[in-house]
């Protein structure tokens, strides 16, 4: 089994090195309606059709799937269990890009928004160092995400990213403080997830041959421990149904 430490520097490598694919890069239309505010639900009239209640999974290759069906992929697999449960009305919104940072990600943030967008799942970072931006930008790109979402009346689920070893320790302290920095700096609407791959890094049983992508089972992993907090944000909101 490889130690999670090993795990994370091989994360990097590969996250990096595969190429966008999925939505655009880029900053796509704006969106068309005011989104309602926070904690807010919106009340079909009667016999009209309830609108979408859509979750946008806004990351990179881990949410993606790179080497999973669409289905097998971690948000698909949140999708079936709100499904399984009679939340008839959400919808999930895969917008996982292999190879991209925070700061690509902030580029197309419109693209993962839209009118009926309710909840965004942000879950980035580990390209970041890779690529060579700081922990300083690390934050401030996830800051402006986490605003911009907010200021449109969108909540947000941050998941937590850990930095590999060989960047050094004060490096991975300060990554592992810019995760911790935002989620107190939003707590107002955001619901924090300290490791989006907790239990699965470093497991080769739940990991593909490169000991980097979670496979099938791993992606369940991650769908387990994120679906509870994503469904009291619903039940919050008043999505169900």
């Amino acid at each position: 089994m490889r130690s999670r430490a090993a795990s994370f520097m091989l994360l990097l490598a590969a996250l990096g090195t595969t190429a966008c694919s999925g939505m655009a890069c880029g900053f796509g239309a704006e969106r068309e309606q005011q989104a309602p505010q926070p904690g807010s639900a919106q009340t079909p009239a009667p016999g009209a059709a309830a609108r979408p209640f859509k979750i946008a999974f806004l990351g990179d290759s881990l949410t993606a799937g790179l080497g999973l069906l669409s289905e097998e992929a971690y948000p698909a697999l949140i999708g079936k269990k709100f499904a399984a449960e009679g939340y008839s009305n959400v919808e999930v919104v895969n917008a996982g890009v292999s190879g991209d940072t925070t700061a690509g990600a902030l580029r197309r943030l419109n693209e993962a928004l839209d009118a009926d967008t309710r909840i965004v799942v942000v879950a980035l970072g580990g390209n970041d160092a890779l690529r060579g931006l700081t922990t300083a930008q690390t934050h401030d790109n996830l800051a402006q995400i986490l605003a911009a979402a907010q200021n449109a009346g969108v909540r947000v689920l941050l998941a937590g990213m850990e930095a590999p070893p060989n960047l050094g320790e004060d490096y991975q302290q300060n990554f592992r403080a810019a995760f911790i920095s935002l989620a107190r700096e939003y707590r107002t609407n955001l619901v924090y997830m300290p490791f989006l791959l907790e239990g699965v890094a470093g497991d080769a049983a739940l990991n593909q041959a490169d000991g980097i992508h979670p496979n099938k089972d791993g992606a369940r992993v991650i769908a387990e421990n994120m679906y509870p907090k994503l469904r009291t944000m619903v039940d919050e909101i008043g999505g169900g149904g």
